[in-house]
C-alpha cells in the first residue's frame, strides 16, 4: 500500500491535470461560440444563392448543366471532414468509422478519397496508398505541345489529396478552390459522384454524423443524405451537462425570419431582363452553390469538433475530481492506520515497562 507522501504527490498531480482539462474546456466553449456564429453567418449566403438559382430556373427556359447529369457510379469521390487535433473524445473515430463503412459498402467501385483534417489524413495514409500522377507531353492537331497529368491507378481505393490545417483557419478561397477541382473532375468524367462525410451541427444538442451526396445535383436547395448516425441519449446528456456548466445556449438560434426573407427573393411573378444569357448566369452560380455546400459542411464540422472537445474535457475534469476524492479518502485511511499503529506501539511499550 502506498504511503501518505506518495498519495499526496499523486493528488497534487491529478489536481494539476484537472486545472489543465478545465482550462481546455473553457477554451473549447469560447471557440464553440465563435464557430456557431460563423456557421450562422454563412447560412444567409447559402439561402440567397439557392433563391437566385431557383429564380433563374423558373424564369428561363429549361436549363441543362453537366452537374445535373447522372451516370452509373463506377468512380466515386469521398471527402472526409475530420479534426486537426485530438482530445475530442470519439469525434474523429466516429467520422473515420463511418467513412470506412462507406468504403466497405462500395467495394465494387473505384473510390478516390480527399482528407480534410490531420486525423483523417494520418489514418488514411496507414490504410491506403496515395494516387500516382505523371506528366506527359501531348501534341494537338495544330502541332502545339502541352503537358498533361495522367494517373496510374494501382488500387481500388486511393488518396488523391489531403488538406491539413484547412479547418484551423477556414478560408472561403481554399474551399472554392477545392469545389472547382471537384467540379472539373466530375465534368471530365473522372468521377461519377461525390460524397462528403461530416458532423451536421444545428445546435449543441442537435447534431449527427451524416454522409451527403453533393454531386450530381438533384434539386437546388435539397440535401441528399445517404446515411446518418444519431448520438445516443447518454452522449446527449453529457453534452447538455458540459454546455450548461460552460454557459453555452442549448437551444438553436431562431433563423426563421431570415430564412423567410431569403425565400422571398425573386418570387414575384415579373419578367426580368438578364444582362447575360441565363445559361451563363446559371453556369456561373452553380460552382458557387457547390462551394457553399462544402463551406456549410466544414463550418458545422468545426463547431461539432469544439462541442465534442468541450464535452470530453468536462468528463475528464469530473473524473479527475472523483479520483481526487478517492485518493483523499485512501490517504486519510492510511494516515489513520499509521496513527493507530503508533498508539498501539506506545501503549504496548508502556505496558511492558
Amino acid at each position: 500500500m502506498a504511503n501518505v507522501i506518495d498519495l499526496r504527490r499523486r493528488i497534487r498531480s491529478v489536481k494539476n491535470t484537472r486545472q489543465i482539462t478545465k482550462a481546455m474546456k473553457m477554451v473549447s466553449a469560447a471557440k464553440l461560440r465563435r464557430a456557431q456564429e460563423r456557421a450562422l453567418a454563412a447560412r444567409p449566403y447559402a439561402k440567397m444563392i439557392t433563391s437566385i438559382l431557383e429564380s433563374v430556373t423558373r424564369r428561363a427556359v429549361p436549363l441543362h448543366h453537366p452537374l445535373f447529369i447522372e451516370r452509373p457510379e463506377k468512380r466515386v469521390l469521398l471527402i472526409i471532414v475530420s479534426g486537426d487535433k485530438g482530445f475530442a473524445g470519439a469525434f474523429n473515430t466516429n467520422i473515420l468509422k463511418m467513412a470506412f463503412q462507406f468504403i466497405a459498402g462500395n467495394k465494387d467501385k473505384e473510390i478516390d478519397v480527399e482528407a480534410i483534417g490531420r486525423k483523417s489524413r494520418d489514418q488514411l495514409r496507414r490504410h491506403y496508398s496515395a494516387a500516382v500522377y505523371s506528366e506527359q507531353t501531348v501534341t494537338d492537331k495544330a502541332g502545339e505541345s502541352s503537358s498533361a497529368k495522367t494517373r496510374d491507378r494501382k488500387a481500388s481505393v486511393e488518396v488523391t489529396g489531403d488538406h491539413p490545417g484547412m479547418l484551423l483557419k477556414l478560408e472561403s478561397s481554399r474551399v472554392h478552390a477545392l469545389a472547382e477541382d471537384i467540379i472539373s473532375r466530375y465534368v471530365r468524367e473522372e468521377i461519377d459522384a461525390a460524397y462528403i462525410v461530416y458532423n451536421e451541427f444545428k445546435s449543441v444538442i442537435t447534431q449527427r454524423l451524416v454522409v451527403e451526396r453533393i454531386l450530381p445535383l438533384i434539386k437546388i436547395g435539397v440535401s441528399e443524405i445517404t446515411g446518418a448516425v444519431e448520438p445516443s441519449q447518454e452522449e446527449r446528456s453529457k453534452v447538455v451537462e458540459a454546455a450548461a456548466s460552460a454557459g453555452i445556449e442549448l437551444d438553436p438560434v431562431d433563423t426563421t425570419a431570415a430564412d423567410e426573407e431569403a425565400r422571398k427573393f425573386g418570387t414575384a411573378q415579373v419578367d426580368y431582363i438578364y444582362e447575360e444569357p441565363a445559361e451563363d448566369i446559371y453556369g456561373g452560380l452553380l460552382p458557387q452553390y457547390v462551394a457553399s455546400m462544402l463551406y456549410h459542411a466544414m463550418t458545422e464540422s468545426v463547431a461539432a469538433e469544439h462541442a465534442a472537445r468541450m464535452t470530453a474535457m468536462d468528463s475528464s475534469t469530473n473524473n479527475a475530481s472523483e479520483m481526487i476524492d478517492g485518493l483523499t479518502l485512501l490517504m486519510n485511511r492510511v494516515r489513520q492506520a499509521a496513527i493507530t499503529n503508533e498508539i498501539i506501539e506506545i501503549v504496548s511499550g508502556a505496558a511492558a515497562l
